[in-house]
């Protein structure tokens, strides 16, 4: 029997131009990074048969290309450039150009051996509008900076209508951006979802959504190494090294980690209790906040896996979190408030403050004493099912 492999090419990109390289051959081609020169190497890779192309990330230059190329249904392999190095200094390579590097991108493409699946198109444009609102953001942090150390009225009044224009602006930029996540069916359904974990407000839940597309569909160990969020071993012989993290999705870390601030204040009673736990055992500030973060993340992982929106609900003085799954009769009534902690121990997740985060056209009706809230869970009206959980 024939052996059939796949033909791989590596495209090097540049500002200007792209270096394309075919694995194993000595096949080159150099076009020039606009429209007409995608439409040539469309052409060129069809003549060579390829069908896997892997190219370097390089600062958002690679993107229209990949785009292009993954429409045409060409399988893409965009590789970090830390990737290609190590890569280059395993097979001891120390030469470097254009071409060059596009014949070691092709031979990197071909020794890939788990291809992930192309992410959302939809999520780029908004991916591009959430990265404005951070730099938005970081905008006015900087001039609050500067506000201190000037002691110029005047320049401070100019940079004070600079931050309230700048804050305006982003308002105005987030609730476009939700609007827009909302015309999706599916998006505004894990949106409803992410938001519905206590801590985790609307900036951080859109941000969630749109840095972390994998949400749900991946483990919590990938979930929270690609944000940059897993503790690494440091290791080495009778060494026991600090355990650190490391790499990640810069931005949708500092989301995560600037909501788990207040989360582990306020919001979360998990989250509270964990942070207590942790700087009681001798844990820094810093490093119990980036714990709460990680488990803020496995929260909203889980609940968007599951497809279930987790409402409070308040009987007299005990609150109560259960998830809500539609679609599915209710068979049983939630557990007895002595039951509900057996429930967190087995791992059901701390939800959402209010009704706002079930699923578009269900709700349920709050109840003000033990006795009508018990009344209104036992009667079953052919939709949900509910599951308790002690939240406080």
């Amino acid at each position: 029997m024939a052996k059939h492999s796949t033909i791989c090419a590596g495209i090097d990109t540049g500002k200007r131009k792209l270096d394309v390289a075919i694995e194993g051959r000595g096949e080159q081609l150099q076009v020039k990074n606009t429209a007409e020169g995608h439409e040539a190497l469309l052409t060129w890779l069809r003549q060579h048969r390829v069908k896997r192309i892997g190219i370097e990330a390089s600062g958002g230059y690679e993107q229209p290309v990949v785009a292009e190329l993954r429409r045409k249904g060409f399988v893409v392999v965009v590789f970090q450039p830390a990737q290609v190095r190590g890569y280059a200094k395993f097979h001891l390579q120390r030469a470097k150009n254009d071409k060059i590097d596009a014949a070691l991108i092709a031979a990197c493409t071909a020794a890939v051996r788990k291809i992930h699946a192309a992410p959302d198109p939809r999520l780029l444009p908004f991916a591009e509008q959430l990265t404005m609102i951070d730099q938005i953001g970081e905008d006015i942090a900087r001039l609050k900076n500067r506000i201190e150390s000037c002691r110029n009225v005047a320049i401070n009044q100019l940079w004070r209508k600079d931050i309230t224009r700048l804050e305006q602006r982003e308002r105005a930029a987030l609730k476009a951006l939700v609007a827009s996540l909302r015309e999706h069916p599916d998006l505004a359904k894990r949106l409803a979802l992410i938001n519905s974990v206590d801590g985790i407000g609307l900036p951080t839940a859109v941000a969630i959504l749109v840095r972390l597309p994998e949400i749900g569909r991946i483990t919590r160990e990938q979930a929270v190494a690609l944000a940059g969020l897993a503790p690494y071993d440091d290791d080495s012989g009778d060494q026991v090294g600090v355990r650190h993290i490391e790499g990640g999705r810069k931005r949708l870390r500092r989301a995560l980690y600037t909501a788990s601030l207040a989360a582990s204040f306020r919001w979360n009673p998990q989250l509270i209790q964990l942070y207590q736990r942790l700087t009681a055992a001798g844990k820094e500030h810093k490093r119990a906040l980036v714990a709460c973060a990680r488990k803020m993340l496995i929260f909203a992982n889980t609940v968007v896996a599951r497809g279930t929106a987790v409402v409070r609900r308040t009987a007299g003085r005990i609150t109560f979190c259960f998830l809500v799954r539609p679609g599915r009769a209710s068979s049983s009534r939630p557990t007895a408030p002595h039951d509900v902690a057996r429930s967190v121990r087995q791992g059901w997740p701390s939800l959402a403050r209010t009704s706002h985060g079930l699923l578009p056209g269900h709700a349920l009706t709050d109840a003000s004493t033990a006795s009508s809230w018990q009344a209104q869970t036992s009667h079953s009206n052919g939709c949900y099912e509910t599951e308790s959980a002690r939240c406080a």
